[in-house]
């Protein structure tokens, strides 16, 4: 035990704290095929261009009222406003790792006790009344020498920028799901138009074919299947109705708004646009390991990793550096002050724990293993989503060619059956036959439409297009009442913007 009262020994250990590193360094758990990663669908789906931004990729829609709905989305949705403080958490989570490299120990003791003797018999009985005083300070200081805390902090910094990944991951989602949901929005109220003008058209047929037979011109049975025509599509008008207010109540919670609170889109109607393309800004490789669900579950890969050579150093002894100083003083006549001056190593090793330690390292090992399944499979799905989405484009944008040339066939027939039946070439049926399928190729076609853009916007998604934002993750109002209410320093300040220090880290 006199070795380690050896100056220059307690300044190796010094020197070597926190010099060896137990478990696994991080290694990317990407699998060779991505980086060459390419499907045909995708080809035939995107364009690369000069810089297009992808980072705000709505704006090429064309549609000014999507995007104030997407940037009051940013500001209000509850989802990212959660995302965003969960960055704030995993921050200051990263500080308690980093007080790791601090001594551990600071504890400050004061007190004063007040002393009360009466002593009885004796030739001399005597009261003594007097003060006790007694103050210290201890100190104590695990030398990382096993690589603890260094490997603590490594896996709550690999989680902070994890944290950071899921915001702009819910960014992504987010924007995408207010997109979508306002053309579901603009198309139901397309085919609510197209509803209420069939059924205005049928109105017509009915009531020419009601005075027909009034007047004995034609039978009961025109009559009859024109008014169940009629008002099978007159029964549509309420369903549509419904299927428009509902979509704007989801689309008003959405962005943060009570439901119905946003009037601008009664006021404002638009069309579905139709793009052909999606604009790239890199190659799919590139854009696929550039989603932030993809880049969080690298890096909870790497902060497992570290949690396996953390739990690793619970096998190894700790070694700490102890001191205190102490002070004891009293009012009693002739009474001294002591003070105390203690320091020196101290050993500490859990060696018969019955395997616990070594099982908690497996246990470690094998959630590291599951999480770089989790990123393998999460790698794939997003190539299946990109390329589903791909298709799906292609294939809405062949169909909607095809209705929208037997759209117009069908109003050219409706126009010829009508004439024909009010010259008396054709009976009755035909006219019927052609307005529903006119009512029929009009909706698929917006149904189509809407899959087409539908689509665009899963691409969009699925190649991690909209992670990218200026505003801060925690919003003013937050700041202000968190700061009331707990001393937060200046990590309120330190969680910025969404950036590309998650796209860096490695």
């Amino acid at each position: 035990m006199k070795l380690w009262r050896s100056p220059s020994l307690l300044l190796a250990a010094s020197v070597l704290g926190g010099c060896i590193r137990l478990g696994p360094d991080f290694q990317s758990p990407r699998e060779a095929w991505v980086d060459h990663w390419d499907s045909e669908m995708l080809a035939r789906a995107s364009a690369m261009r000069v810089q297009p931004d992808n980072r705000q990729w709505w704006t090429g829609l064309g549609d000014p009222l999507l995007d104030r709905l997407i940037a009051h989305a940013d500001e209000h949705n509850p989802d990212l406003r959660i995302a965003g403080l969960r960055i704030l958490e995993a921050r200051a989570r990263l500080g308690i790792a980093l007080s790791g490299l601090s001594p551990q120990l600071r504890q400050v003791t004061a007190e004063a006790l007040y002393l009360d003797r009466h002593q009885y018999g004796g030739r001399l009985p005597q009261d003594r009344h007097a003060w006790q005083y007694d103050a210290g300070f201890s100190i104590g200081w695990e030398l990382d020498f096993w690589g603890r805390y260094s490997r603590a902090i490594e896996s709550a910094d690999a989680a902070y920028f994890a944290a950071q990944a899921d915001y702009q991951d819910v960014l992504v989602l987010l924007r995408a799901q207010v997109a979508q949901t306002y053309f579901v929005l603009r198309t139901a109220e397309a085919r609510l138009r197209i509803a209420r003008e069939n059924t205005e058209r049928q109105k017509r047929s009915f009531e020419i074919t009601e005075r027909l037979f009034l007047s004995g011109n034609s039978d009961e049975l025109d009559l009859q299947q024109a008014k169940t025509q009629y008002l099978g599509t007159l029964s549509t008008v309420p369903e549509f109705e419904a299927l428009v207010r509902q979509t704007r109540n989801a689309l008003s919670v959405l962005v943060g708004e009570p439901p119905d609170a946003l009037p601008e889109l009664t006021r404002q109607t638009g069309l579905v646009p139709l793009l052909d393309r999606a604009l790239l800004d890199d190659v799919p490789a590139n854009l696929l390991l550039r989603r932030p669900d993809v880049r969080a579950a690298e890096l909870q890969v790497a902060a497992q990793s570290a949690q396996v050579g953390l739990a690793e150093t619970d096998l190894y002894p700790s070694l700490s550096l102890l001191g205190s100083i102490g002070w004891s003083a009293s009012s009693l006549d002739g009474s001294s002050d002591t003070r105390d001056f203690i320091g020196g190593p101290s050993l500490l090793w859990n060696v018969f724990d019955n395997g616990r330690m070594r099982n908690n390292v497996r246990v470690q090992d094998a959630r590291l293993q599951q999480l770089i399944e989790v990123y393998r499979d999460r790698v794939r799905q997003a190539a299946r989503e990109a390329d589903d989405a791909a298709t799906g484009l292609v294939k809405a944008l062949e169909r909607e060619r095809i209705l929208r040339e037997a759209s117009i066939s069908a109003q050219r027939a409706l126009t010829l059956a009508s004439a024909q039946y009010r010259e008396g070439y054709t009976d009755f049926q035909r006219v019927l036959d052609a307005q529903r399928a006119l009512l029929a190729q009009q909706d698929s076609y917006l149904v189509t439409r809407n899959s087409a853009i539908n689509s665009l916007i899963d691409l969009y998604k699925a190649l991690g297009g909209g992670w990218y934002s200026e505003r801060p993750p925690i919003d003013a109002a937050s700041r202000e009442q968190m700061a009331e209410r707990t001393d937060w320093g200046d990590l309120l300040d330190e969680v910025s913007p969404s950036s590309d220090k998650a796209d860096s880290h490695d």
